[in-house]
């Protein structure tokens, strides 16, 4: 065996080799854009087990996606020929595995669920119904945000509440600890309870902890510049006693600041750890050596990193195309040409082109014309199949099987399909519950006891009772797969769908046969399949994990998605003062370091050729606004950069905008909001959010009213007092 270890290394380079062969004590390898970090990893877990120094039930390995997870454990079973590969896989579900082990050390049930966080949302608008919080003055999507970060950075109700200032974050302070209780009612767990509740029993219950320290031998981490504060005290504890921790990660493409990550966990490794080995991984073998130039000289100018330089043994390549737009469609067209062009000059395919933005909704123009000129293209990042509501029905059905303390998911499908149960019978059923402290399943079971409920209603719940109760008693009796197709049948949903007869409805019927056919799927791949285990499964799928990276079509995503991903031929757009970087990171040194960053990650996804645009104006939000050239491009070595010549009328606006002394962004085009949700893409007047208006300074929106051009805003200035504006009249910028 030990024979066969050394083979697959002599496939490693001096520096990979080095790091793998590196297996007692901290390590930290800084691996650059395409330098081959999963190699490093799947050659090391491989290296342990093919030369006998542990096996694979003694190592654990982290990633941040099912994908990455997926495709580690592919290439160590080829090395190795090891099938169970069983504590491999993402921060989430390793900690949801575990959690199902020592439920009992929380007092929940194993059969717990998991909230998203469209079942975040709808906790947390329950709650502000049941405490009479006016549903227009602040959004359940503002609050979940702001819960999720507090949680991402350990702060509790009680210091959250203690600090609490603005009328949102005091409405905030009531609702979490509510939120809180809520969730241990139904049973649930929302994703950072994932993370912080393991930990708390880790902390809390030192014995448990000391089990999984002796279990793990070695534990190696990808991606380690994207954990938050949470996550490294998991492997600081876990590490502490046999102390071989492996992380593996790139500084300079740390970019998830916003969801918690704490870039100083990688520039402070050694510092933590202070005999750490250190490798780093520069060779490239990925991009053309003057793509590779380019993005060096780019994130060279940030501080905060511990520096390498890329290179590669490819070929020098082309110089980066800038092309320069007079608006968003002029843009758009200049793209769908250019890819006309590799197309036919070439001889490329529609799946090597990926064009990437900084907002979802730069892709509005792009699609359009991608439409019109008949070219295949798929999104990443949309409305995911899983939070498509007639999927999330049937998963909602499944949970409350699974766990009817569930109450969000009992919600969701007691009247679905209609059984006569309105809003104003659950008002009554949950005030029922409430002041005898029920579960809301539990009452429905003694509806005929629960006050101004009709007969009709009262038949129909107790029914519904019974169809949820006869699956229960099943699903340890049948495989998930009988169970789904025989639960949807009996439910009539496809039924219902066909009766409809419309292009929307056969839509979500294809959609709910996809879902029975996902059920199928993971029971075949599954060794002993539960219907609790695939609903774990589909709720730690992410947008990439869902990505069809095999049909042929030209990709579409945000910066944030294309992260480990790369293309022959990749566009970037949107290089504009105000959208890239964006507005509110103009005075924030750290904002605007991770900005460009974000840049770097997408400069580094490009293969072959690489393009980026920028618009001399471009509608975004409300008003079409002129634009000028991101700081980004001038940070280039401009030796390796080709600009397209500008259209003539271009260039008259871009000579009235200097002439008029405007500065370098236009303040009314951030297109992000003040809190932002884990997409990171949506622009949203909500209260909460802060403006910056030009006579009254900094302000906070109080509450949000009327649509359209009929949209009014409150918003708060401190020394001026509450203002009411117009706004599409208003001179304010959302910062």
């Amino acid at each position: 065996m030990k024979s066969d270890s050394i083979k697959f290394l002599s496939e490693l380079n001096q520096a990979q080799q080095r790091a793998v062969e590196t297996t007692e004590g901290p390590v930290l390898v800084l691996a650059g854009a395409g330098s081959g970090k999963t190699r490093v990893l799947t050659y090391r877990y491989a290296y342990l087990v093919g030369t006998g120094k542990t096996g694979p039930q003694n190592i654990l390995a982290m990633t941040f996606t099912n994908k990455a997870a997926r495709e580690m454990k592919e290439r160590i079973q080829k090395l190795v020929g090891v099938q169970t590969l069983y504590w491999i896989g993402t921060f989430h579900s390793i900690c949801a595995r575990i959690l199902r082990r020592e439920h009992s050390a929380l007092s929940y049930s194993k059969d717990f669920v998991i909230y998203d966080t469209d079942d975040q949302q709808r906790l947390i608008k329950s709650i502000m119904d049941q405490d009479a919080v006016p549903f227009r003055d602040f959004t359940p999507k503002s609050i979940a945000s702001v819960i999720s970060r507090c949680k991402n950075r350990m702060i509790l109700p009680e210091e959250f509440s203690r600090n609490a200032s603005s009328a949102f974050e005091q409405a905030v302070a009531g609702i979490y600890p509510v939120y809180e209780s809520s969730l241990r009612k139904n049973q649930a767990f929302d994703f950072d309870d994932l993370l912080l509740m393991t930990l708390r029993i880790f902390e809390d219950r030192p014995g448990i902890l000391l089990d999984y320290q002796k279990r793990f031998h070695y534990i190696m981490v990808d991606e380690y510049q994207d954990t938050n504060r949470v996550q490294f005290l998991l492997l600081k504890r876990l590490a502490e006693l046999n102390r071989n921790l492996c992380v593996v990660g790139d500084d300079d493409q740390s970019i998830y600041r916003w969801r918690g990550a704490d870039i100083q966990n990688i520039l402070e490794f050694e510092t933590h750890f202070r005999d750490a080995s250190v490798f780093r991984l520069e060779q490239n073998y990925r991009s053309t050596r003057l793509i590779l130039r380019a993005a060096n000289s780019l994130v060279e100018k940030n501080a905060g990193r511990k520096g390498k330089r890329l290179w590669s043994e490819k070929e020098e390549g082309e110089k980066i195309e800038i092309l320069e737009a007079m608006d968003e469609i002029d843009e758009a067209q200049k793209i769908v040409e250019q890819i006309k062009e590799e197309v036919f000059r070439g001889k490329r395919i529609f799946k090597q082109f990926a064009i990437l933005y900084r907002t979802n909704a730069q892709s509005r123009a792009i699609e359009d014309r991608m439409r019109r000129n008949g070219l295949s293209y798929v999104i990443v990042g949309g409305v995911r199949f899983y939070d498509r509501k007639e999927v999330k029905d049937v998963l909602a059905y499944l949970k409350l099987i699974v766990n009817t303390s569930d109450s969000v998911s009992l919600h969701r499908v007691v009247n679905f399909p209609t059984r006569g149960i309105g809003e104003v019978s659950w008002k009554r059923i949950v005030e029922f519950a409430a002041e005898r402290n029920m579960h809301i399943f539990d009452v429905l079971q003694i509806i005929d006891k629960v006050p101004g409920i009709g007969t009709r209603a009262v038949k129909n719940i107790l029914a519904f009772v019974e169809l949820i109760r006869k699956y229960i008693n099943l699903k340890n009796q049948i495989s998930p797969n009988e169970l789904v197709r025989t639960l949807v049948d009996e439910v009539g949903l496809l039924r219902m769908y066909k009766s409809e007869n419309t292009i929307e409805s056969q839509g979500k019927a294809e959609n709910v046969q996809e879902l029975l056919s996902a059920v199928s799927e993971y029971a075949e791949n599954t060794p002993s399949p539960t219907l609790a285990g695939f609903l774990e499964e589909v709720s730690l799928v992410s947008d990439v994990d869902t990505w069809d990276d095999k049909s042929n079509a030209i990709t579409l995503m945000t910066l944030h998605c294309a992260k480990g991903l790369e293309f022959p031929v990749v566009f970037i757009t949107g290089l504009e003062e105000g959208l890239f970087p964006v507005y509110r990171s103009l005075d924030d040194k750290e904002a605007l370091e991770e900005e460009r960053r974000l840049f770097y990650v997408g400069m580094t996804r490009a293969c072959d050729r690489l393009f980026i645009s920028w618009a001399g104006q471009r509608r975004l939000f409300i008003d079409s606004n002129y634009r000028l050239p991101s700081r980004f491009l001038n940070e280039i070595d401009q030796n390796l950069l080709h600009v397209r010549k500008k259209a003539e009328r271009h260039e008259r606006w871009m000579e009235g905008i200097h002439s008029t002394g405007k500065e370098s962004h236009d303040e009314k085009s951030d297109p992000h909001p003040a809190y932002e949700d884990y997409s990171q893409e949506t622009r949203e007047l909500v209260p909460g959010a802060w403006v910056k208006h030009e006579e009254y300074g900094k302000g906070q929106i109080r509450s949000v009213e009327g649509s359209g051009e009929k949209l009014k805003i409150r918003v708060y200035f401190k020394g001026e007092g509450e203002k009411k504006f117009m706004v599409q009249y208003a001179r304010f910028t959302l910062l």
